[in-house]
């Protein structure tokens, strides 16, 4: 028997066809939504549903529109919402697709826009656009989400926590972006076996974790007093000593012929200090201890 040739063909398979946007011919529209990323779905849904391009896309609580214009405010569709996207995955992966979540979370004042932009580029592209940085938008998507992944990392590390009397873990945090979302999966994991509460003060609501599950919980912004106060009416009464103990471990460690302020503030900018247990005025003042001292004369004797 002889092997079959098959007959070389010069037409390559066809690629699998992405799917393309409708011609946005519709006169333009001022959206509003409700300010969440939900809502933001639903809204680029109507874009194309409509047929018409958005001059703005505004929360409804801080919409701002012109004399002669009536915003078109949609509410949020969770079918909608998940329709959409879904359906992102057709034109980019999903790495891709969580950056356009995290340019949401970090609040830019033209996150909106800037993720209906990408999301209508990538439709109309034959390719992907991940890497066309030549783009401005897409290379301002890539820059966010960079900013939004090095918030995230600090607040990992910096979280401090308090003991509570009731055996509640409480700490405040004040990150320049909403970064709660994105840190739940890791303190959830790092801290099964205790509840704790992770409170954004700026944002005014927080993560709670009671042992089974970790929810987002709402509060009400307390006027005239700061979260310190309000916790440390509550604190164990063991507390100070574990912040002591901290703070004593943390002076220990340090070796202060190798400071470097500048490059201590890169690493951990000033704005976090004022939750950070190592960073508060000391009740004791500390004295190096004898181990780290060099040898000397007195200390080789032999008694």
């Amino acid at each position: 028997m002889k092997p079959v040739r098959r007959p070389f063909s010069a037409v390559a398979p066809a690629a699998p066809r992405r799917p393309g946007a409708p011609a946005l011919t519709a006169p333009p529209l001022d959206y509003t939504y409700d300010g969440t990323f939900e809502g933001l779905l639903t809204v680029l849904f109507t874009v194309y549903d409509w047929r018409a391009a958005p001059n703005s896309i505004q929360p409804e609580a801080t919409a701002q529109s012109g004399l002669f214009t009536q915003p078109a405010h949609r509410e949020t569709d969770e079918a909608q919402a998940a329709r959409v996207w879904d359906g992102l995955l057709k034109t980019m992966d999903s790495e891709a697709r969580a950056r356009l979540y995290h340019v949401f979370l970090s609040e830019d004042a033209d996150r909106e826009l800037l993720i209906f932009r990408y999301v209508d580029l990538a439709l109309r592209s034959p390719v992907d656009i991940a890497e066309n940085y030549a783009n401005a938008d897409v290379r301002r998507v890539q820059r966010l989400a960079q900013m939004m992944f090095r918030e995230k990392h600090r607040m990992e590390a910096f979280v401090r926590f308090e003991k509570t009397s009731d055996e509640l873990f409480h700490a405040t945090i004040e990150p320049d972006m909403d970064v709660l979302p994105l840190i739940a999966a890791h303190f959830t994991k790092r801290y099964a076996d205790q509840r704790w509460l992770i409170y954004d003060r700026r944002r005014h609501y927080g993560l709670y974790y009671d042992l089974t599950r970790t929810d987002i919980v709402q509060f009400e912004n307390p006027k005239g007093r700061n979260a310190a106060d309000i916790s440390a009416t509550v604190l164990d009464e063991r507390e100070p000593l574990f912040r002591h103990l901290w703070q004593t471990y943390f002076d220990h460690v340090n070796i202060p012929e190798r400071k470097n302020l500048k490059l201590h503030r890169r690493h951990m900018p000033l704005r976090y200090w004022k939750y950070l247990s190592e960073k508060q005025p000391r009740e004791q003042r500390f004295v190096p201890i004898n181990n780290k001292r060099p040898p000397g004369e007195a200390n080789l004797r032999l008694k």
